[in-house]
């Protein structure tokens, strides 16, 4: 997995620390952002015939027979550790680390294919630290429709196989790869997920009320790129890790064991 994603999609940079960045105007207005993409989605929903919910041609429960490339490992990397809506790991872990991601970001990509697979080995299988995850989506609709996917997938306690599978197949941003398909196709390589009821939820109001929390919750860390980590004692508020890139796992661990012996 590792190997794949040491070459991630060509992006455009204009130099310092490589994060995905947002527009601060963006962040500004992103509720009526959130507001017309989900007036446009209804849009293409009813021009569409509803087809985005669509399970025709896909598994009634997900399953590792004809899946997307990485799943088996994937399965095997969470297999064991819980999962609770958008939250990895074990509810007594003594530190948090809160992650901004984007599901279409390259440097989110760099970061949950190269660093991440240690994180959960060495610190949250280890019953050491927890995860929750923030979804945002500064690139495009793409990122909208996935993300919701993302917190859909989550009321079955499978959300970071889903967005690992993501970033394991990602593509060039924007590109339209994030469709309704691979949404399907990854939903229906995680085993177990059963597959219509979360592609149903993906479009329910609960969802996209959560979406709105989150952009809500990145004006007030003042988050203007991804990936975004904060790190700290569980219960209260963490510190930003001052990432010098995606793939800086010094700097993460760092503030992980700082924060377990402080």
């Amino acid at each position: 997995m590792r190997r794949a994603a040491s070459a991630p999609p060509p992006v455009q940079s204009k130099g310092g620390v490589r994060r995905r960045q947002a527009n601060p105007k963006v962040l500004a207005i992103v509720g009526g952002v959130v507001v017309l993409a989900a007036i446009g989605i209804g849009l293409a929903l009813a021009l569409g015939g509803g087809k985005s919910n669509s399970a025709a041609g896909l598994p009634t429960v997900g399953t590792l027979t004809n899946s997307l490339p990485g799943a088996a490992d994937i399965n095997t990397m969470f297999k064991g550790i819980p999962q609770h809506g958008l939250t990895l790991g074990y509810a007594s872990a003594p530190v948090t680390m809160v992650e901004y991601i984007d599901l279409q970001c390259p440097f989110c990509q760099q970061f949950e294919t190269q660093v991440f697979p240690n994180i959960v080995k060495n610190y949250i299988r280890t019953k050491k630290v927890k995860v929750e995850a923030r979804l945002l989506d500064f690139i495009g609709p793409d990122s909208s429709r996935g993300r919701n996917a993302m917190i859909a997938i989550g009321a079955q306690n499978r959300a970071y196989d889903f967005a690992e599978l993501l970033y394991y197949n990602q593509a060039t941003e924007n590109t339209g790869w994030l469709s309704n398909g691979m949404v399907g196709q990854a939903v229906s390589s995680i085993p177990g997920v059963r597959v219509a009821d979360a592609l149903n939820l993906a479009s329910a109001g609960s969802v996209k009320q959560q979406a709105k929390g989150f952009d809500a919750a990145a004006v007030i860390d003042k988050v203007t790129g991804t990936p975004t980590l904060f790190v700290g004692k569980s219960g209260t508020k963490g510190k930003e890790v001052p990432l010098s890139g995606p793939t800086d796992e010094k700097t993460l661990v760092t503030s992980l064991n700082n924060a377990l012996n402080s």
